[in-house]
């Protein structure tokens, strides 16, 4: 079970994820907008497996700054974005700073839900495999 904060400040869309991850196993927590979210960050006594934010929401780079403090608390940290207003440049900003993908709420003919589900499976399933990779090493350090 992962624990995963999810921050929108769309109460509808931030509840359909939290069920979402709830039904897949996910301890979820929530935040409606990026101040509380990066307040949870930043609180936590252990980081979050995942974290699922809204590019814009108090400002238009809100996410950017989710991004900022994740990456601030953990440099391991996995975090999707995700946006009713995709463009070019904020995905490519999002992806230059660390994020694990950059996801549209609106595409057409695409159940947005699902492909979270399946993102948050692989960018849990890469923080496993990175974490492990660093014990491994620390241990080998220590032979």
């Amino acid at each position: 079970m992962a624990r995963v904060l999810v921050i929108d400040d769309e109460e509808g869309v931030l509840n359909a994820v939290r069920r979402r991850l709830e039904r897949a196993g996910h301890l979820v927590q929530t935040a409606s907008s990026a101040v509380e979210g990066i307040g949870l960050i930043a609180e936590e006594a252990q980081p979050f497996d995942a974290i699922v934010t809204d590019m814009s929401m108090d400002t238009p780079e809100a996410g950017l700054q989710v991004l900022h403090a994740a990456f601030t608390r953990d440099l391991f940290a996995e975090v999707l974005v995700m946006t009713a207003y995709g463009n070019v440049a904020n995905a490519v900003e999002c992806m230059r700073r660390g994020a694990f993908d950059y996801i549209e709420k609106n595409a057409p003919g695409v159940d947005v839900y699902e492909v979270l589900s399946e993102k948050i499976g692989m960018a849990l399933d890469r923080r496993r495999r990175d974490l492990r990779t660093i014990d491994l090493w620390e241990q080998s350090k220590g032979e």
